[in-house]
């Protein structure tokens, strides 16, 4: 990376957080480590990190209410960390507003690979533009750069969204899930496409990813808009 990408990692447990710490920074990475979601909040505050990796169960503040505070202030990547693979930790996680998660132990180059993998479809920092990216993939869905679907109207060179007229707010991928519907709009997307496009996986991932990301999605621009194809996927009513 050209620039250092600066992490904040929130963790409690003090052996995971220093060796996580020395791991990532050996990857080039700058690190805020924090033992708690308080300190993990002033420290965001004050850093004005490229990313945020939150250890679900800190005490003070948890991770899940931290990433909510988060969200609320910023479209920053978030990816929390969680010693199990409860859905209950996992779709809280997903629900305050978190881009993916990592199940403890993880081995240090996957959760590289994850943070990368976050970074790259953010633009690295997740600023204005982040998203960006999304429309630069090949996949343009029309010379017309705003696209209407009955009251919804995306701008995909000024990345903006509106509902009846008024101005939808998205995190970068939430944005970067709509726009791969409005690529094709009524054609099918399986959960494992939009795993790859959206969350660049190039491996298997979690489905619970795909699926809380466009109940998210739905409370924002309708839950009509997005139809559920059962046993297949889901697809942009057009």
């Amino acid at each position: 990376m050209a620039e250092q990408t600066h992490v904040l990692f929130v963790e409690d447990d003090d052996v995971i957080r220093e060796a996580t710490q020395l791991a990532l920074e050996r990857d080039g990475f700058v690190v805020t480590a924090m033992p708690d979601g308080l300190s993990g909040l002033e420290a965001f505050r004050g850093n004005q990190p490229d990313i945020a990796l939150l250890d679900v169960m800190v005490p003070g503040l948890d991770g899940v209410s931290l990433c909510r505070r988060i969200r609320d202030e910023s479209t920053v990547p978030v990816i929390m960390l969680s010693a199990r693979a409860d859905s209950i930790d996992v779709v809280l996680g997903l629900e305050a507003g978190a881009d993916d998660y990592v199940t403890k132990p993880f081995d240090g180059a996957v959760l590289v690979a994850r943070i990368r993998a976050v970074l790259r479809r953010f633009g690295h920092a997740g600023g204005p533009g982040a998203t960006q990216a999304a429309a630069d993939d090949g996949r343009q869905a029309a010379t017309d750069s705003v696209l209407n679907f009955g009251s919804l109207e995306i701008d995909t060179e000024g990345m903006e969204v509106r509902r009846d007229g008024a101005p939808v707010a998205l995190t970068p991928t939430e944005m970067r899930l709509l726009l791969e519907f409005s690529h094709a709009p009524g054609t099918v997307l399986s959960r494992d496409k939009l795993l790859e496009r959206v969350w660049d996986y190039g491996w298997g991932g979690d489905t619970r990813v795909v699926d809380v990301h466009v109940q998210r999605l739905r409370t924002k621009i309708g839950q009509d808009r997005i139809e559920t194809v059962r046993g297949f996927g889901y697809k942009l009513r057009g």
